[in-house]
Protein backbone atom coordinates (compact mmCIF):
# COMPACT_ATOMS: atom_id res chain seq x y z
CA UNK A 1 0.00 0.00 0.00
CA UNK A 2 1.46 3.68 -0.56
CA UNK A 3 2.28 6.01 1.88
CA UNK A 4 0.04 8.52 0.68
CA UNK A 5 -3.09 5.95 0.95
CA UNK A 6 -5.81 5.94 3.84
CA UNK A 7 -5.71 2.78 5.07
CA UNK A 8 -9.45 1.26 4.62
CA UNK A 9 -11.52 0.49 8.10
CA UNK A 10 -13.97 -3.26 8.62
CA UNK A 11 -15.98 -2.75 11.74
CA UNK A 12 -17.29 -5.81 13.37
CA UNK A 13 -20.41 -6.06 14.61
CA UNK A 14 -23.46 -7.46 15.94
CA UNK A 15 -25.24 -8.95 19.30
CA UNK A 16 -23.37 -10.13 22.33
CA UNK A 17 -21.69 -13.66 22.47
CA UNK A 18 -21.62 -14.03 18.57
CA UNK A 19 -18.34 -14.25 18.17
CA UNK A 20 -17.34 -10.53 17.32
CA UNK A 21 -13.71 -11.44 19.41
CA UNK A 22 -13.11 -14.41 18.78
CA UNK A 23 -13.66 -13.08 14.67
CA UNK A 24 -11.21 -10.16 15.55
CA UNK A 25 -8.23 -12.64 16.74
CA UNK A 26 -8.49 -15.04 13.80
CA UNK A 27 -8.12 -11.92 11.38
CA UNK A 28 -5.65 -10.07 13.08
CA UNK A 29 -4.28 -13.24 13.62
CA UNK A 30 -3.08 -12.50 17.30
CA UNK A 31 -5.29 -12.58 20.30
CA UNK A 32 -6.08 -8.97 21.32
CA UNK A 33 -9.46 -9.43 22.21
CA UNK A 34 -10.68 -10.91 24.90
CA UNK A 35 -12.67 -14.11 24.10
CA UNK A 36 -15.23 -15.74 26.88
CA UNK A 37 -18.54 -17.19 27.26
CA UNK A 38 -19.72 -14.34 29.35
CA UNK A 39 -22.17 -11.93 27.47
CA UNK A 40 -20.26 -8.59 27.34
CA UNK A 41 -17.42 -8.81 28.26
CA UNK A 42 -15.61 -6.39 25.22
CA UNK A 43 -17.05 -2.84 25.77
CA UNK A 44 -14.68 -1.06 24.08
CA UNK A 45 -13.96 -0.16 20.51
CA UNK A 46 -10.78 -2.13 19.97
CA UNK A 47 -8.41 -1.26 16.73
CA UNK A 48 -6.11 -3.24 15.08
CA UNK A 49 -4.22 -4.23 11.06
CA UNK A 50 -5.42 -6.82 9.23
CA UNK A 51 -2.31 -7.69 6.83
CA UNK A 52 -3.51 -11.09 5.98
CA UNK A 53 -4.95 -10.37 2.80
CA UNK A 54 -3.84 -8.50 -0.64
CA UNK A 55 -4.68 -5.03 1.35
CA UNK A 56 -4.22 -4.12 4.44
CA UNK A 57 -7.08 -2.62 6.51
CA UNK A 58 -7.76 -1.23 9.83
CA UNK A 59 -10.11 -4.03 12.09
CA UNK A 60 -12.66 -2.57 14.77
CA UNK A 61 -14.20 -5.21 17.69
CA UNK A 62 -17.02 -3.61 18.87
CA UNK A 63 -19.11 -4.16 22.43
CA UNK A 64 -22.03 -6.17 22.41
CA UNK A 65 -25.00 -3.81 20.49
CA UNK A 66 -28.09 -3.97 22.85
CA UNK A 67 -26.07 -5.37 25.57
CA UNK A 68 -27.96 -6.40 28.73
CA UNK A 69 -26.90 -6.02 32.34
CA UNK A 70 -24.94 -3.29 33.45
CA UNK A 71 -27.65 -0.60 32.32
CA UNK A 72 -24.94 2.71 33.34
CA UNK A 73 -23.18 1.32 30.50
CA UNK A 74 -25.54 0.25 27.88
CA UNK A 75 -25.80 3.93 26.28
CA UNK A 76 -22.03 4.53 26.15
CA UNK A 77 -21.41 0.77 24.44
CA UNK A 78 -24.17 1.07 21.60
CA UNK A 79 -22.44 5.02 21.15
CA UNK A 80 -19.07 3.28 20.60
CA UNK A 81 -20.42 0.82 18.27
CA UNK A 82 -22.34 2.97 16.27
CA UNK A 83 -19.62 5.63 16.14
CA UNK A 84 -17.24 2.54 15.10
CA UNK A 85 -20.04 2.21 11.89
CA UNK A 86 -19.45 5.35 10.65
CA UNK A 87 -16.01 5.44 10.41
CA UNK A 88 -15.61 2.24 8.36
CA UNK A 89 -15.67 1.43 5.36
CA UNK A 90 -17.28 -2.16 5.55
CA UNK A 91 -19.49 -3.63 7.79
CA UNK A 92 -18.75 -7.54 8.89
CA UNK A 93 -22.58 -8.36 10.66
CA UNK A 94 -22.17 -11.84 12.93
CA UNK A 95 -24.97 -13.82 13.90
CA UNK A 96 -24.70 -17.08 15.84
CA UNK A 97 -25.14 -19.95 13.07
CA UNK A 98 -25.88 -22.26 15.79
CA UNK A 99 -28.05 -20.25 18.29
CA UNK A 100 -30.24 -19.26 15.10
CA UNK A 101 -31.67 -15.76 14.00
CA UNK A 102 -32.98 -13.62 17.12
CA UNK A 103 -35.12 -10.63 17.29
CA UNK A 104 -31.88 -9.00 17.93
CA UNK A 105 -30.52 -10.03 14.79
CA UNK A 106 -33.41 -8.08 12.69
CA UNK A 107 -33.36 -5.28 14.60
CA UNK A 108 -29.78 -4.60 14.13
CA UNK A 109 -30.05 -5.50 10.46
CA UNK A 110 -32.32 -2.95 10.01
CA UNK A 111 -29.75 -0.41 11.80
CA UNK A 112 -27.03 -1.72 9.15
CA UNK A 113 -29.29 -0.89 6.24
CA UNK A 114 -29.63 2.30 7.12
CA UNK A 115 -25.66 2.94 7.15
CA UNK A 116 -25.69 2.39 3.35
CA UNK A 117 -22.39 0.81 3.69
CA UNK A 118 -21.01 -3.03 2.54
CA UNK A 119 -22.09 -5.13 4.41
CA UNK A 120 -20.87 -9.08 4.72
CA UNK A 121 -22.96 -11.34 6.69
CA UNK A 122 -20.83 -13.74 8.75
CA UNK A 123 -22.61 -16.68 10.01
CA UNK A 124 -20.35 -17.86 12.64
CA UNK A 125 -20.36 -20.98 14.64
CA UNK A 126 -20.82 -23.31 11.33
CA UNK A 127 -17.74 -25.63 12.91
CA UNK A 128 -18.50 -28.58 10.07
CA UNK A 129 -20.43 -29.42 6.78
CA UNK A 130 -22.97 -30.53 9.02
CA UNK A 131 -23.75 -27.42 10.46
CA UNK A 132 -23.96 -25.42 7.24
CA UNK A 133 -28.18 -26.10 7.16
CA UNK A 134 -28.37 -23.80 10.01
CA UNK A 135 -27.01 -20.91 7.90
CA UNK A 136 -30.20 -21.03 5.58
CA UNK A 137 -32.27 -19.89 8.03
CA UNK A 138 -30.42 -16.02 7.96
CA UNK A 139 -31.20 -15.75 4.22
CA UNK A 140 -34.49 -14.02 5.22
CA UNK A 141 -32.10 -10.73 6.43
CA UNK A 142 -31.44 -10.25 2.75
CA UNK A 143 -27.45 -9.66 2.84
CA UNK A 144 -25.44 -10.65 -0.08
CA UNK A 145 -22.02 -11.79 0.46
CA UNK A 146 -22.94 -14.20 3.17
CA UNK A 147 -20.08 -16.32 4.81
CA UNK A 148 -20.44 -19.26 6.75
CA UNK A 149 -17.46 -19.60 9.01
CA UNK A 150 -15.93 -20.72 11.95
CA UNK A 151 -13.78 -18.47 13.91
CA UNK A 152 -12.97 -20.97 16.59
CA UNK A 153 -11.47 -23.39 14.19
CA UNK A 154 -10.43 -21.11 11.24
CA UNK A 155 -13.23 -22.36 8.99
CA UNK A 156 -14.47 -20.03 5.87
CA UNK A 157 -11.49 -17.28 7.12
CA UNK A 158 -10.17 -17.26 4.03
CA UNK A 159 -13.60 -16.64 1.97
CA UNK A 160 -14.46 -13.80 4.34
CA UNK A 161 -10.82 -11.72 3.56
CA UNK A 162 -11.64 -12.47 0.40
CA UNK A 163 -15.26 -10.97 0.81
CA UNK A 164 -13.41 -7.63 2.81
CA UNK A 165 -11.15 -7.39 -0.01
CA UNK A 166 -14.44 -7.01 -2.85
CA UNK A 167 -16.48 -4.87 -0.38
CA UNK A 168 -13.20 -2.14 0.21
CA UNK A 169 -12.92 1.11 -1.73
CA UNK A 170 -11.12 1.27 -4.41
CA UNK A 171 -7.09 2.73 -3.27
CA UNK A 172 -8.52 6.22 -5.36
CA UNK A 173 -11.49 6.42 -3.24
CA UNK A 174 -9.04 6.14 0.12
CA UNK A 175 -6.33 8.97 -0.58
CA UNK A 176 -5.54 11.16 2.06
CA UNK A 177 -3.22 11.37 4.93
CA UNK A 178 -0.14 8.83 4.87
CA UNK A 179 -0.60 5.70 6.80
CA UNK A 180 2.64 5.33 9.20
CA UNK A 181 1.25 2.81 11.52
CA UNK A 182 4.72 1.07 11.33
CA UNK A 183 6.55 3.82 12.71
CA UNK A 184 3.98 4.94 15.63
CA UNK A 185 5.19 5.21 19.37
CA UNK A 186 3.25 2.59 21.08
CA UNK A 187 2.05 3.78 24.90
CA UNK A 188 0.98 1.99 26.82
CA UNK A 189 -1.54 3.55 29.90
CA UNK A 190 -1.88 1.39 33.12
CA UNK A 191 -2.34 1.49 36.32
CA UNK A 192 -4.96 -0.09 39.48
CA UNK A 193 -8.69 -0.10 38.48
CA UNK A 194 -10.06 3.62 38.50
CA UNK A 195 -7.56 5.83 38.61
CA UNK A 196 -8.69 7.75 34.94
CA UNK A 197 -7.03 5.85 32.62
CA UNK A 198 -10.10 5.81 29.97
CA UNK A 199 -10.76 9.36 31.13
CA UNK A 200 -6.64 10.45 30.47
CA UNK A 201 -7.23 8.37 27.01
CA UNK A 202 -10.11 10.19 25.87
CA UNK A 203 -8.67 13.77 26.68
CA UNK A 204 -5.61 13.12 24.92
CA UNK A 205 -7.31 12.34 21.70
CA UNK A 206 -10.79 14.60 22.62
CA UNK A 207 -13.06 12.13 21.83
CA UNK A 208 -15.14 9.37 23.57
CA UNK A 209 -13.37 6.83 21.99
CA UNK A 210 -12.85 4.74 25.87
CA UNK A 211 -15.54 4.21 28.09
CA UNK A 212 -15.62 5.98 30.95
CA UNK A 213 -17.40 4.72 34.04
CA UNK A 214 -17.05 4.94 37.92
CA UNK A 215 -17.46 1.05 37.97
CA UNK A 216 -14.10 -0.34 38.73
CA UNK A 217 -12.93 -2.93 35.53
CA UNK A 218 -14.87 -1.21 32.91
CA UNK A 219 -12.00 -1.48 30.44
CA UNK A 220 -11.36 -5.29 30.55
CA UNK A 221 -9.14 -5.85 27.16
CA UNK A 222 -5.99 -4.09 25.99
CA UNK A 223 -7.64 -1.19 23.83
CA UNK A 224 -4.97 0.35 20.70
CA UNK A 225 -5.71 3.94 19.89
CA UNK A 226 -4.09 5.62 17.09
CA UNK A 227 -4.05 9.44 17.44
CA UNK A 228 -1.78 11.73 15.29
CA UNK A 229 -0.50 14.43 16.35
CA UNK A 230 1.36 17.47 14.38
CA UNK A 231 2.58 15.00 11.73
CA UNK A 232 3.42 12.28 14.56
CA UNK A 233 1.61 8.95 15.07
CA UNK A 234 1.18 7.24 18.63
CA UNK A 235 -0.43 4.37 19.62
CA UNK A 236 -2.45 4.26 23.05
CA UNK A 237 -2.86 0.76 24.64
CA UNK A 238 -5.60 1.59 26.67
CA UNK A 239 -5.03 -1.10 29.43
CA UNK A 240 -7.72 -2.64 31.84
CA UNK A 241 -6.76 -2.17 35.42
CA UNK A 242 -4.13 -4.23 37.35
CA UNK A 243 -5.32 -5.51 40.59
CA UNK A 244 -3.69 -7.79 43.05
CA UNK A 245 -3.92 -11.21 42.00
CA UNK A 246 -5.86 -12.40 45.21
CA UNK A 247 -8.27 -10.19 44.45
CA UNK A 248 -9.22 -11.48 40.97
CA UNK A 249 -12.75 -12.27 40.94
CA UNK A 250 -13.19 -14.26 37.49
CA UNK A 251 -11.28 -15.91 34.74
CA UNK A 252 -12.19 -12.74 32.95
CA UNK A 253 -10.36 -10.24 34.63
CA UNK A 254 -7.44 -13.01 35.06
CA UNK A 255 -7.00 -12.48 31.30
CA UNK A 256 -7.30 -8.75 31.21
CA UNK A 257 -4.33 -8.65 33.67
CA UNK A 258 -2.40 -10.86 31.37
CA UNK A 259 -3.44 -8.45 28.46
CA UNK A 260 -2.50 -5.33 30.37
CA UNK A 261 1.11 -6.83 31.70
CA UNK A 262 1.58 -7.60 27.88
CA UNK A 263 0.37 -4.11 26.79
CA UNK A 264 3.84 -2.97 28.84
CA UNK A 265 6.21 -5.25 27.11
CA UNK A 266 4.82 -4.61 23.64
CA UNK A 267 4.93 -0.75 24.34
CA UNK A 268 7.53 1.79 23.65
CA UNK A 269 6.75 4.03 26.54
CA UNK A 270 4.57 3.48 29.34
CA UNK A 271 2.32 5.79 31.63
CA UNK A 272 1.74 4.90 35.51
CA UNK A 273 -1.39 6.66 36.33
CA UNK A 274 -1.54 7.26 39.87
CA UNK A 275 -4.80 8.73 41.99
CA UNK A 276 -3.35 11.96 44.10
CA UNK A 277 -6.54 11.46 46.46
CA UNK A 278 -5.44 8.10 47.36
CA UNK A 279 -1.68 8.89 47.33
CA UNK A 280 0.67 5.73 45.87
CA UNK A 281 -0.42 2.48 47.37
CA UNK A 282 1.42 -0.92 47.41
CA UNK A 283 -0.81 -1.81 44.04
CA UNK A 284 1.22 1.27 42.76
CA UNK A 285 4.65 0.14 43.31
CA UNK A 286 3.72 -3.34 42.09
CA UNK A 287 2.63 -1.63 38.57
CA UNK A 288 5.89 -0.04 38.65
CA UNK A 289 7.69 -2.85 39.52
CA UNK A 290 6.28 -4.38 36.04
CA UNK A 291 6.94 -1.68 34.15
CA UNK A 292 10.58 -1.64 35.81
CA UNK A 293 11.15 -5.26 35.15
CA UNK A 294 9.94 -4.99 31.52
CA UNK A 295 12.57 -1.98 31.26
CA UNK A 296 10.64 0.44 29.78
CA UNK A 297 10.87 4.82 29.79
CA UNK A 298 7.99 5.72 31.77
CA UNK A 299 5.81 8.63 32.44
CA UNK A 300 4.41 8.87 36.18
CA UNK A 301 0.93 10.99 35.69
CA UNK A 302 -0.58 11.91 38.69
CA UNK A 303 -4.07 12.01 38.27
CA UNK A 304 -7.65 13.84 40.20
CA UNK A 305 -5.48 17.51 40.71
CA UNK A 306 -8.82 18.73 40.32
CA UNK A 307 -10.39 17.10 43.41
CA UNK A 308 -6.58 17.70 45.11
CA UNK A 309 -6.42 21.35 44.42
CA UNK A 310 -9.15 23.19 46.32
CA UNK A 311 -8.63 20.89 49.59
CA UNK A 312 -5.11 21.75 49.78
CA UNK A 313 -4.66 25.10 51.20
CA UNK A 314 -1.70 25.11 53.75
CA UNK A 315 -1.26 20.88 52.85
CA UNK A 316 1.26 19.86 50.03
CA UNK A 317 2.38 22.08 47.26
CA UNK A 318 2.36 20.73 43.51
CA UNK A 319 6.18 19.88 43.97
CA UNK A 320 5.66 18.50 47.26
CA UNK A 321 3.19 15.92 46.14
CA UNK A 322 5.83 15.41 42.61
CA UNK A 323 8.79 14.70 45.66
CA UNK A 324 5.78 12.34 47.90
CA UNK A 325 5.44 10.28 44.18
CA UNK A 326 8.92 9.92 43.96
CA UNK A 327 10.00 9.05 46.92
CA UNK A 328 7.72 5.79 47.23
CA UNK A 329 8.52 4.56 44.00
CA UNK A 330 12.05 5.27 44.20
CA UNK A 331 12.98 2.62 42.50
CA UNK A 332 12.04 4.25 38.98
CA UNK A 333 13.81 7.41 40.03
CA UNK A 334 14.47 8.01 36.94
CA UNK A 335 11.02 8.41 35.90
CA UNK A 336 9.25 11.85 34.63
CA UNK A 337 6.48 13.04 37.45
CA UNK A 338 3.64 15.01 35.57
CA UNK A 339 0.25 15.90 37.77
CA UNK A 340 -2.62 16.30 35.65
CA UNK A 341 -6.39 16.09 35.77
CA UNK A 342 -8.06 14.41 32.60
CA UNK A 343 -11.48 15.72 33.22
CA UNK A 344 -10.26 19.06 33.12
CA UNK A 345 -7.98 18.08 30.89
CA UNK A 346 -5.27 20.28 32.86
CA UNK A 347 -2.10 19.68 31.90
CA UNK A 348 -2.67 16.92 29.59
CA UNK A 349 -1.11 18.51 26.57
CA UNK A 350 2.35 18.37 28.97
CA UNK A 351 2.35 14.35 28.16
CA UNK A 352 3.76 15.32 24.65
CA UNK A 353 6.31 17.38 25.75
CA UNK A 354 7.72 14.97 28.28
CA UNK A 355 7.34 12.05 25.81
CA UNK A 356 9.40 13.96 23.00
CA UNK A 357 12.02 14.88 26.22
CA UNK A 358 12.25 11.32 26.47
CA UNK A 359 12.61 10.67 23.21
CA UNK A 360 15.29 13.20 22.65
CA UNK A 361 16.86 11.69 25.41
CA UNK A 362 16.92 8.69 23.61
CA UNK A 363 19.07 9.56 20.90
CA UNK A 364 21.89 10.95 22.95
CA UNK A 365 24.97 8.78 23.37
CA UNK A 366 27.99 8.86 25.30
CA UNK A 367 31.54 9.18 23.03
CA UNK A 368 33.50 5.57 23.64
CA UNK A 369 36.39 7.56 25.17
CA UNK A 370 34.36 9.30 27.60
CA UNK A 371 32.31 7.11 28.85
CA UNK A 372 35.73 4.64 29.79
CA UNK A 373 37.40 8.09 31.21
CA UNK A 374 34.09 8.39 33.30
CA UNK A 375 33.66 4.65 34.57
CA UNK A 376 37.67 4.75 35.52
CA UNK A 377 36.89 7.88 37.47
CA UNK A 378 33.77 6.07 39.29
CA UNK A 379 35.44 2.71 39.82
CA UNK A 380 38.76 4.67 41.15
CA UNK A 381 36.55 7.16 43.43
CA UNK A 382 34.25 4.14 44.57
CA UNK A 383 35.98 0.14 44.33
CA UNK A 384 33.84 -2.33 43.63
CA UNK A 385 32.87 -4.74 46.99
CA UNK A 386 34.82 -7.78 47.19
CA UNK A 387 32.24 -10.60 46.44
CA UNK A 388 33.77 -14.33 47.27
CA UNK A 389 36.78 -12.85 47.78
CA UNK A 390 37.19 -11.75 44.25
CA UNK A 391 36.36 -8.04 43.16
CA UNK A 392 34.95 -6.68 39.89
CA UNK A 393 37.03 -5.48 37.29
CA UNK A 394 36.09 -3.46 34.19
CA UNK A 395 38.13 -3.96 31.19
CA UNK A 396 36.16 -1.60 28.58
CA UNK A 397 33.13 0.45 27.99
CA UNK A 398 31.13 1.47 24.86
CA UNK A 399 27.05 2.34 24.06
CA UNK A 400 26.73 0.43 20.82
CA UNK A 401 23.65 1.41 18.41
CA UNK A 402 21.88 -2.11 18.74
CA UNK A 403 19.53 -3.74 16.43
CA UNK A 404 16.39 -3.94 17.86
CA UNK A 405 14.57 -2.63 20.73
CA UNK A 406 15.31 -4.77 23.74
CA UNK A 407 12.00 -6.09 25.76
CA UNK A 408 11.00 -8.87 27.87
CA UNK A 409 9.78 -10.45 25.11
CA UNK A 410 12.79 -9.89 23.06
CA UNK A 411 14.13 -7.71 20.15
CA UNK A 412 11.69 -5.85 18.21
CA UNK A 413 12.21 -4.55 14.26
CA UNK A 414 13.90 -1.50 14.74
CA UNK A 415 11.17 1.11 13.65
CA UNK A 416 12.14 5.05 13.72
CA UNK A 417 9.75 5.20 16.76
CA UNK A 418 11.56 2.55 18.77
CA UNK A 419 15.24 3.79 17.93
CA UNK A 420 13.80 7.14 19.48
CA UNK A 421 12.26 5.43 22.74
CA UNK A 422 14.78 2.74 23.59
CA UNK A 423 16.21 3.10 26.60
CA UNK A 424 20.20 3.79 26.57
CA UNK A 425 22.67 0.05 26.53
CA UNK A 426 26.12 -0.21 27.59
CA UNK A 427 28.01 -3.16 27.67
CA UNK A 428 30.75 -3.22 29.86
CA UNK A 429 33.35 -6.04 29.59
CA UNK A 430 34.20 -7.45 32.72
CA UNK A 431 36.62 -9.82 34.37
CA UNK A 432 33.28 -11.49 35.81
CA UNK A 433 29.85 -10.37 35.49
CA UNK A 434 28.91 -12.10 38.40
CA UNK A 435 31.03 -9.88 40.43
CA UNK A 436 28.45 -7.13 40.14
CA UNK A 437 26.38 -6.82 42.67
CA UNK A 438 22.79 -5.01 42.34
CA UNK A 439 24.43 -1.65 44.78
CA UNK A 440 27.21 -1.33 42.45
CA UNK A 441 25.00 -1.29 39.11
CA UNK A 442 22.97 1.61 40.78
CA UNK A 443 26.44 3.58 41.87
CA UNK A 444 27.55 2.66 38.08
CA UNK A 445 23.92 4.24 36.45
CA UNK A 446 23.94 7.13 38.67
CA UNK A 447 27.25 7.85 37.50
CA UNK A 448 26.41 7.84 34.03
CA UNK A 449 23.38 9.75 34.44
CA UNK A 450 25.69 12.94 35.84
CA UNK A 451 27.31 12.90 32.16
CA UNK A 452 23.77 12.26 30.72
CA UNK A 453 20.71 12.25 32.94
CA UNK A 454 18.34 10.13 30.30
CA UNK A 455 15.08 11.18 31.44
CA UNK A 456 12.26 9.21 32.25
CA UNK A 457 14.56 6.18 30.80
CA UNK A 458 16.11 3.06 32.52
CA UNK A 459 19.75 2.57 31.97
CA UNK A 460 20.40 -1.17 30.54
CA UNK A 461 24.02 -2.43 31.40
CA UNK A 462 25.19 -5.75 30.37
CA UNK A 463 28.04 -7.25 31.11
CA UNK A 464 30.21 -9.46 28.86
CA UNK A 465 33.07 -11.46 30.51
CA UNK A 466 37.21 -11.89 29.82
CA UNK A 467 37.05 -13.77 27.29
CA UNK A 468 35.15 -10.89 25.33
CA UNK A 469 36.91 -8.50 26.43
CA UNK A 470 39.32 -6.58 23.13
CA UNK A 471 42.66 -7.70 23.38
CA UNK A 472 44.02 -3.76 22.91
CA UNK A 473 42.09 -2.97 25.79
CA UNK A 474 44.09 -2.76 29.18
CA UNK A 475 41.10 -3.35 33.10
CA UNK A 476 40.73 -0.06 34.72
CA UNK A 477 42.42 -0.73 38.30
CA UNK A 478 41.53 1.14 41.17
CA UNK A 479 44.26 2.69 43.22
CA UNK A 480 44.82 0.41 45.42
CA UNK A 481 45.60 -1.98 42.37
CA UNK A 482 48.06 0.87 40.84
CA UNK A 483 50.26 1.28 43.83
CA UNK A 484 51.29 -2.40 43.88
Amino acid sequence: MSDTTRMPSVAIVGRPNVGKSALFNRLIGRKISIVHGQPGITRDRLSAICTRGERRFTLWDTGGIFDAGEADLITQVRRAAEHALGQSDVLLFVVDGKRGLSPIDEELARTLRRAHKPVVLVINKIDSGKHEAFAAEFDSLGFEPTISASAEHHRGILELLDAIERCLPSPAKTEGRPSNIEHSTGIAIVGRPNVGKSSLINSIVRSERAIVSELPGTTRDAIDIVYERDGRQFVFIDTAGIRRRGKVSSSAEVFSVMRAERGIRRADLCILVVDLTMGVTAQDKRIAGLIQKARKPVIIVLNKWDLVKPKRGEKQSAKELIEEARSRIFFLDYASVLITSASTGENVDRLFAFTEKIQRAARKRIGTGVLNRLLRRAFEANPPPLVRGRRLKLLYATQPDSGGFLSAEGTFPKTEARRDSAPPEFVLFVNDPRLMTEAYQRYVEGRIREAEPYPGLPIILMLRARTQKRRNHSPVRTPAERSK
